[in-house]
């Protein structure tokens, strides 16, 4: 068939190539219009309970992770010099594009009592203007008795004063963001840089733009690196520009086809879908080498240009074949998970690491046919002493020593499931950042003045139409929710309908600060017109405010709070705290309560991508094994193929254990891509170990190792050079993505040259000793 297949390909090598690029230039077209994604990882499906929560209080409330905060640390806040300029600083913020309000102490308003017109008016406390040292003394006063701001826009006890902006959503959602972010960000270190301060800037906005940023970015140099890298390493092996230029061609057109793919399917591209054009680099090389290699075996041989081809694709055709499908089974697991992120990559990843067999069986010997026999300086690569030596140290280890291997695999094995039982499961929102990433100690600078910044939601329904606004018991039960959920030391300030009552209240009774608690049943009434919007009444800013945080039938509030980033350890558990305080409050026959947010969110993605990266390693297993099953009709076989790949995954979990690297998101992809991956070598290794007819199973191990050993390390060199680029990521996730990686290929580098052997030869010993049992 293989045989026939290569002679076909040679037939028809001209309308082959034409169909080829074509086709490519289709997927170009649409890789050229594929775009970044600007939203945030959509772990969680459209069906789940707790993304429909928070696309309800989206509706309802609008979105809650659109502010980008900024804050300076400094005691001559109020010094009149400064406090012009921090003035004049939320003017010009105000004016840049998508920045829809400013809140600061700036900006911030008191309301006043007007016995007249029965009204609580809200007033500018700092008049909007340049103000003298004792008019910014006089209106100090003012802002400082209002416990309404303390703890919200300025910390007392540690000088740290707060200006927060919100953003436009729609702009949030485009490129244009990223123009926003900027003008942002200059405006306010401009503003330190004057005066010899350090300015904090931190939310999600933020975050969202500069990691989108990064990860565009972070694309073009790791698709350039692996390029560079994958050059210099054919180089190397091949000394042939000829053959890196040809391996190149596959690869790039690979990358072309993955990201027409994207666009084609509807995607963008994301922190993960990004690593797809590097990792087709690094895939696809190994076909080249695979193919080549045994191109000029063949042609040293016997000395034929036309029959090596032939010789290449008919027995290397099948092993590249099921190589690319294990490893497209290693990636396109992710498909069946139920996190849409992973949906996206895994389907990406299996289809075009399974389409670069098609471009590497099409394009390598098409090419060669044009090209002139190789050179005896092409060759030589074979003859690599460096390399044989190391092929003949193993050959020996796993012939004659045995027992140590399997002494030592028992020992590391040991060592290793002692590691993983201190395996811990953790993420945090920024977890892939590094520990001194401006963005990291910039939200670590706002959990320690602010608690954080991340949103954490609480809804409310009465069940009843003006059950917020119109009844006192509820109103307190919602503050005394409010009180518990402030006095965590990991969430901030929280904001609700009752903090607007307490500082209308405080104005009610003449300012004094005595008086900012909840309104009892007797001021209610009192407070009630002053509080009142007559109909065709504007709404003031205090009112908008209070307004806000209910819905428009007024059976709904919200509490409004910031916390730390915890990670997915502590959530649950802080979560669970908040769930049972709740429950006292608020019984389920009468109300209905929600617990949304960011934060909220973020813990049942956080859930769905590691259960669903644990399923996709089983799923990638059992695929992966009944393919090896096919191919090699042996159980014998499938138990020496599996062995020698699960050991180094066992290794691998064992040093993230010992070294204290947390299964999350990033780490647990690792498994089933490198159990993909790494059964390529075994593929390789079995089917020349199959293909040998020598006198005994030991002169075939012998003769396999000695053939196709070679191409095993050279292919092993370039996997684990390609994933050593995503070492230099500014992503702690891709860099444990690249450093896990590759020591789970270069563990299943050594088992497969000596575990792999040393297995095969006992036990085909030991189906031939139950064969002569059966014929006596």
């Amino acid at each position: 068939m293989w045989k026939s297949l290569a002679e076909g390909i040679l037939k028809y090598r001209i309308l082959l190539l034409v169909l080829l690029l074509l086709v490519t230039a289709f997927f170009g077209w649409h890789a050229s219009r594929v775009k970044l994604s600007y939203e945030f990882s959509k772990a969680i499906p459209t069906d789940n309970p707790k993304y429909i929560a928070y696309q309800q209080f989206r509706q309802q409330f609008g979105d809650e992770g659109n502010t980008l905060v900024a804050a300076v640390q400094t005691g001559r806040f109020f010094d009149s010099a400064f406090f012009n300029d921090y003035r004049k600083l939320q003017q010009e913020l105000k004016k840049v594009k998508g920045v829809e309000s400013v809140l600061s102490a700036a900006s911030a308003i008191n309301l006043t009592k007007e016995p007249e017109t029965e009204k609580l008016v809200p007033a500018q406390i700092f008049a909007d203007t340049v103000l003298t040292q004792s008019s910014i003394d006089s209106s100090r006063q003012v802002f400082l008795n209002l416990p309404f701001y303390q703890g919200l826009i300025y910390n007392p006890k540690t000088s740290t004063w707060l200006m927060a902006m919100r953003i436009n959503n729609q702009l949030m959602a485009s490129p244009e963001r990223t123009e926003l972010v900027g003008s942002i960000t200059r405006l306010a270190n401009d503003f330190a840089a004057r005066h010899q301060l350090e300015m904090h800037l931190s939310g999600l906005p933020l975050i969202r733009t500069m990691v989108a940023d990064r990860v565009k970015e972070e694309m073009k140099w790791f698709l350039v690196g692996s390029l560079a890298l994958s050059v210099l390493i054919l180089i190397i092996f091949f000394r042939s520009w000829s053959a890196t230029i040809l391996s190149l061609a596959v690869v790039i057109t690979g990358v072309i086809w993955s990201l027409g793919t994207i666009e084609l399917m509807g995607y963008r591209i994301t922190l993960l879908t990004a690593l797809i054009p590097p990792l087709v680099v690094v895939i696809g090389i190994p076909n080249c080498i695979y193919f080549l290699n045994k191109y000029h075996s063949s042609y040293r041989e016997h000395p034929d240009h036309r029959n090596a081809i032939v010789q290449m694709v008919s027995k290397m055709g099948v092993v590249t074949l099921f190589c690319n499908i294990t490893a497209a089974i290693g990636f396109a697991v992710f498909a069946l998970t139920k996190s849409e992120i992973l949906k996206e990559f895994g389907a990406v990843a299996g289809i075009n690491i399974f389409l670069l067999f098609f471009v590497s069986l099409i394009l390598i010997p098409v090419v060669l046919s044009f090209s002139s026999a190789p050179k005896p300086s092409e060759l030589r690569y074979l003859d690599n002493r460096v390399l044989k030596n190391w092929l003949t140290r193993l050959e020996a280890w796993s012939i004659s020593h045995r027992k140590p291997i399997y002494i030592i695999t028992g020992i590391v094995l040991v060592i290793s499931l002692a590691g993983l039982a201190r395996l811990k499961t953790v993420a945090f929102i920024v977890d892939d950042l590094p520990r001194t990433d401006k963005i990291y100690t910039d939200l670590k600078f706002f959990e320690q003045h602010f608690e954080g910044v991340m949103p954490l939601e609480v809804v409310v329904d009465t069940k009843k139409k003006y059950g917020v606004s119109r009844n006192l018991d509820n109103l307190v039960r919602i503050d005394s929710l409010a009180a518990f959920i402030s006095q965590k030391d990991y969430i901030g300030r929280s904001l609700s309908i009752t903090e607007g009552l307490k500082f209308a209240k405080q104005a009610f009774f003449e300012g004094d600060s005595a008086n900012y608690s909840m309104p009892s049943e007797y001021d209610l009434p009192a407070m009630a017109g002053y509080l009142s919007v007559r109909k065709g009444e504007p709404k003031n800013a205090f009112t908008s405010l209070v307004s806000s945080f209910m819905d428009s039938s007024r059976s709904k509030a919200r509490i409004s709070a910031s916390m730390k980033d915890v990670g997915s350890e502590r959530l649950p558990l802080i979560l669970d705290s908040i769930q049972t305080r709740v429950d006292e409050l608020f019984p389920a026959a009468d109300y209905g309560v929600q617990l949304t947010g960011t934060s909220v969110t973020f813990l049942e993605g956080s859930r769905y991508i590691i259960n669903g990266l644990k399923e996709s390693i089983f799923w990638a297993f059992l695929l992966i094994a009944l393919c090896m099953l096919y191919l090699f009709r042996s159980f014998r076989i499938l138990v020496c193929s599996l062995l020698p790949n699960l050991v180094p995954l066992v290794i691998t979990a064992g040093v993230m254990g010992w070294v204290g690297v947390p299964l999350k998101p990033s780490t647990v992809l690792v498994f089933s891509v490198t159990l993909g991956i790494a059964i390529d070598i075994t593929i390789r290794f079995l089917v020349n170990y199959r293909q040998e007819k020598g006198s005994s199973v030991q002169a075939n191990v012998i003769s396999t190792i000695r053939s196709a050993g070679l191409s095993i390390i050279y292919t092993s060199i370039v996997l684990i050079a390609g994933f050593v680029i995503f070492c230099f990521s500014g992503f702690g996730g891709t860099q444990a993505l690249g450093w896990l990686t590759v020591l789970t290929l270069l563990t299943a580098t050594i088992a497969n040259l000596t575990l792999l052997p040393a297995l095969l030869i006992p036990l085909a010993r030991m189906r031939g000793a139950l064969s002569q049992k059966r014929n006596i």
